[in-house]
């Protein structure tokens, strides 16, 4: 199994390299690949370095996977190249995730509509995947009418500018800026750049995106998507609207038994979820359930997750595992 990481060298790319090695992904040769200023520079992999490579010649190695993570621009120009090459592409931009032709996949969700002829397949947006799949299992039992999220974010969904940033506040140096404003001792209302309606792109892939992997434009969605000084994790506080009714006790037996999905709901000795324990893990963390008594049928929760890791390279090479067992690579 031949597997190229594109963008290997930035943040996704180096937890992708992470995530392939601990899950023991049945890689026979590895091919990194970045931008041409990292071409020629060694990447560790499993106590052995591998060369970093230019995309057209990690094209012509033919790798049986790719493993997409350079941003939008960069996945519209080469992955049908690589499709056409007859490599399959599991991107993690932006760019085809609201494609018809391209299937928009969580594994525990939707792995089963993925097919030989699947040669692009997206990997949705961080903060969407914690949310459906913590919502998934609930709309199959209640059927969700409307969903109300605010997200907290880590600044690592920026990227290592953003890192960069906020680590120069907090030690007072001037430095590059990512964001128009300090985000040490702050918070930004602003994730991404805002469209022609006022919502920011980060705030419409919730509504588009969750609409698609759980296969019903019926569900009405709005979001406020905020940055926080934190380094890894986003949180989400999410308010649900079924059209049927719940037993508090059957959600969290329904909620225990999902894959993916860590149950921390016990407020009598201050157990919830918190970005500080999903840092480094898999699963999505799931609390704070709460009859919402201002509304009939609804339901809170707060559902953390770690961006870079489910939000980002696990879910990926969750794809990547799906295809294989299925022999569809």
């Amino acid at each position: 199994m031949k597997v190229a990481v594109v963008g290997a060298t930035g943040m996704v790319g180096e937890v992708m390299l992470k995530v392939l090695a601990e899950r023991n992904f049945p890689v026979t040769e590895l091919i990194p690949v970045a931008s041409e200023r990292s071409v020629g520079k060694l990447i560790d992999y499993k106590d052995k370095q591998y060369p970093v490579v230019g995309l057209s010649t990690a094209i012509s190695m033919k790798p049986d996977i790719a493993l997409f993570s350079a941003g939008g621009d960069t996945s519209l120009e080469w992955a049908p190249k690589f499709a056409e090459a007859g490599v399959t592409v599991i991107d993690n931009s932006s760019a085809w995730r609201m494609d018809r032709s391209k299937q928009l996949v969580v594994p525990e969700i939707n792995a089963s509509n993925l097919s030989n002829d699947d040669k692009i397949i997206a990997n949705p947006n961080c903060s969407t995947i914690q949310m459906v799949l913590a919502l998934a299992p609930l709309h199959k039992k209640y059927k969700i009418k409307r969903i109300v999220v605010s997200t907290y974010q880590s600044i690592s969904g920026t990227g290592v500018k953003a890192v960069k940033q906020l680590e120069n506040e907090m030690a007072g140096i001037k430095g590059e800026m990512a964001y128009p404003y300090p985000i040490h001792k702050n918070a930004l209302p602003h994730c991404d750049v805002f469209e022609e309606n006022g919502y920011t792109k980060e705030e419409m892939k919730l509504v588009r995106e969750t609409q698609k992997i759980l296969n019903d434009n019926t569900i009405a969605v709005t979001a406020t998507a905020v940055r926080i000084p934190t380094s890894g994790g986003h949180s989400e506080a999410i308010n649900v609207e079924f059209e049927n009714d719940f037993d508090l006790k059957e959600v969290r037996t329904l909620l225990h038994h999902t894959d993916g999905i860590t149950l921390q709901d016990n407020i009598d000795v201050n157990l919830y979820p918190m970005p500080i324990y999903a840092n480094g893990k898999d699963d999505v963390f799931v609390g704070r359930l709460r009859r919402d008594g201002s509304q009939p049928n609804s339901l809170n929760l707060w559902v953390v997750s770690d961006n870079l890791r489910k939000g980002a390279a696990t879910n990926t090479i969750q794809i990547a595992e799906y295809l294989v067992k299925q022999n569809l690579v």
